[in-house]
């Protein structure tokens, strides 16, 4: 079961989770449940963490939860209840019948009395007569309690609130599930959208929280194709239709020739690294791994961590990693002494205009960049170990017998 829910279910039948995903963003989990009852009991589904309350109060219960495949057995009820519990015991139930129709049921509920009462807990039952056969799966969707009849009014959010903003209807939207509830609008519908953050969502204030957004609908418009024709190479800044092709001819040629440079450089030092068997420095490699490990620390945390990676213990990814290290530190040794023995050198001209293009990476902020290369030489000094390895790659490909040959985009951007 996901984490904060229990489940049992009477003898003769079975039970698991069969699913877990999200529907119009909100998260659910599937339970399917099949067999023979052998006695009457109940399909139980509760939440593990308990929820403060006081005798007598009054509190309402909302569940997003309803049979996503099959029926109910004949004689079957369901229901949605509070355990009340004391701090170490359970003292009764407080339930109200519930259809575990699509869009999910609310019942308001009032306590007992009991002395001790501390805690509730919700629940989903399913009454089972004896006998009955069941084969059913129950979609078990976010569950809301809150004081009271009435739901309590939502407070609104920084950066909740905006206006004439345009949204495509089923598009990509800032919360999943938010454009899909928008299908069938009409000009000058409001409609209450409901979703849930994602768990890493970037505010940590709304992370994982649930929220109701209202909308009203003042336009729809369609996307119509644009015909590609001088007009639209104004449109994007060029003269005219040619100038706008030429443009895009060149940039494609510049993206294939960098991947075409980075899949020979890749060839070239896999074949130094398959070449090479000398011992390196432990230090050196230690301090390499280091900043290796922080990177996959981060990742780890922040739950990105590669797709290759994914599914390995930590003892495994130290292995593999300081045998990256290692590999670095050697031939980083290689490319300098290549360098060092055929007098390659990084000339001035070449660091200023790796300055230059480095503040071009900052538009808006280029002179301070570059005022910053003024006061820290040794900054600027980082960009020239690049710009050595660059031109002892030149060096060694200069060489080297390469054989050119035409390939299809798809398998030099998969080679990347």
């Amino acid at each position: 079961m996901p984490t904060g829910w229990n489940l049992s279910v009477p003898a003769g039948l079975a039970a698991e989770v069969s699913a877990i995903g999200s529907e119009k963003g909100l998260p659910y989990f599937d339970v399917t449940v099949k067999g023979s009852a052998g006695e009457a009991g109940a399909i139980r589904i509760d939440a593990g963490e308990a929820v403060a309350a006081k005798p007598g109060a009054v509190l309402t219960l909302s569940i997003l939860a309803h049979v996503a495949a099959g029926a109910l057995p004949a004689g079957a009820a369901a229901s949605f209840g509070l355990e009340e519990r004391s701090a170490d015991a359970a003292l009764g139930v407080a339930r109200a019948n519930a259809s575990l129709g699509a869009n999910g049921d609310r019942v308001t509920l009032t306590l007992s009395d009991a002395a001790g009462l501390a805690f509730v807990r919700p629940l989903i039952e399913v009454a089972i007569p004896a006998g009955a056969a069941v084969d059913l799966t129950l979609r078990v969707g976010p569950a809301r309690l809150y004081a009271g009849a009435e739901e309590p009014e939502a407070r609104i959010f920084a950066g909740g609130t905006a206006s004439d903003m345009p949204i495509e209807v089923g598009g990509a939207g800032f919360i999943p599930g938010f454009t899909e509830q928008m299908d069938g609008m009409a000009p000058g519908e409001s409609r209450d959208i409901d979703v849930t953050f994602p768990a890493d969502y970037g505010s940590a204030e709304l992370a994982g929280k649930h929220a109701r957004f209202t909308i009203a609908a003042k336009a729809l418009k369609t996307r119509k194709p644009r015909a590609v024709d001088d007009e639209l190479a104004k449109a994007v800044g060029m003269a005219d239709l040619g100038a706008l092709k030429e443009a895009i001819r060149g940039s494609l040629q510049r993206e294939y020739d960098a991947l075409s440079r980075l899949k020979v450089k890749r060839a070239l030092l896999d074949s130094l690294a398959d070449r090479a068997t000398f011992p390196v420095p432990d230090g050196m490699v230690d301090a390499e791994f280091n900043q290796i490990w922080q990177r996959v620390e981060a990742d780890l945390k922040a739950g990105r961590l590669d797709d290759e990676d994914k599914g390995k213990d930590e003892a495994t990814l130290r292995t593999e990693y300081r045998t990256i290290a290692e590999r670095r530190i050697r031939l980083g040794l290689m490319l300098s002494e290549i360098g060092r023995a055929n007098n390659v050198q990084v000339a001035q001209d070449e660091m200023t205009r790796a300055v230059y293009q480095e503040a071009s990476r900052y538009p808006g902020q280029e002179q301070q960049v570059l005022e910053f290369f003024r006061k820290n030489p040794q900054a600027a000094e980082n960009l020239r170990a690049p710009l050595f390895e660059e031109k002892v790659v030149d060096f060694m490909l200069e060489l080297a017998k390469v054989t050119e040959r035409q390939v299809a985009p798809e398998e030099l951007t998969a080679a990347a």
